[in-house]
């Protein structure tokens, strides 16, 4: 094992950092979403959960860059053992939920090299093509795990897994670009800050300049375009297979419509959910 403790359903560890994407970001919202699922489904969500928890601390801990991509191809053995039919205890129950339902290897691996771009060094105005393989593994990887969870048809579960992570994952971003920009990090793409005649810079410059606004809006339309994706091919699936996807795209969705009418003008409220809408969404999906 990567020596990090694994959160269980009733149990979930504390995670670091605000871009591990949303399955490890997203706290009560992801919670609330997975609660409705039936018990074999919850409890395979709450170990892929666990797992993206568990990779996130690393990627985002205070130990010496060489120690964290250490235990980084820890887990990446870890989980080799899994499909190799000889997990380590710790991992006997993520084991069972691989078996139980097709989980791929390539989809933990995946995300695992997601945390790994975090580590290598601090992510700063990736080009587009980067940032898209940054929100595909961090983010669409776990969705392609939690599809065959819900139980999509395949072609669909790829497609649904494809754009509503990007859209989540980017709404992470814009939500925490202050957060990142303190540890040194910004993964606002740099041709979106290049449009806006935002040149190179530290991360805290970048987000002090007055067009930052303009660059935040282009990222905001992209991320619009996948919620848009995404809702088409929920409006095709079986509603039962979609409740958890949906209440995650609709918490993020609405917490993007929040930072766009809000602006990205400095300084900047952090945007959150009220509580009471959070659990108005999950109650009218549960009953839906």
């Amino acid at each position: 094992m990567a020596g990090t403790q694994i959160a269980t359903p009733e149990s979930p560890t504390a995670v670091a950092g605000s871009q591990a994407g949303p399955a490890a970001s997203a706290g009560s919202s992801f919670h609330a979403a997975l609660r409705i699922l039936p018990a074999a489904q919850r409890q395979a969500m709450f170990e892929i959960y666990a797992f993206c928890r568990a990779v996130d601390d690393i990627a985002d801990g205070n130990a010496p860059h060489a120690e964290r991509l250490a235990a980084l191809d820890a887990w990446r053995r870890d989980i080799g053992a899994c499909y190799a039919g000889n997990p380590p205890a710790a991992l006997q129950p993520l084991s069972a939920q691989i078996r139980a339902f097709n989980l791929q290897q390539p989809d933990f691996l995946a995300v695992i090299d997601g945390m790994t771009m975090d580590v290598v060094q601090d992510i700063r105005a990736p080009d587009a093509a980067t940032l898209d393989l940054y929100c595909d593994r961090v983010a669409s990887a776990v969705g392609r795990l939690a599809v065959r969870v819900f139980g999509l048809e395949e072609s669909c579960g790829i497609a649904l897994a494809h754009h509503l992570g990007r859209a989540l994952q980017l709404t992470n971003i814009l939500r925490d670009v202050d957060e990142d920009a303190a540890i040194g990090r910004l993964y606002l793409p740099a041709e979106a800050l290049a449009a806006a005649g935002i040149g190179p810079g530290t991360p805290q410059a970048v987000t002090a300049h007055p067009a930052l606004g303009q660059a935040c809006a282009a990222v905001a339309q992209e991320a619009q375009a996948h919620y848009d994706q995404a809702y088409a091919i929920m409006a095709r699936c079986p509603a039962r297979q979609v409740r958890s996807p949906r209440i995650m795209a609709e918490v993020y969705h609405r917490i993007l419509a929040r930072l766009r009418a809000q602006g990205w003008r400095a300084p900047r409220q952090r945007v959150r959910l009220p509580r009471a809408q959070l659990l108005w969404i999950v109650l009218r999906h549960a009953i839906g």
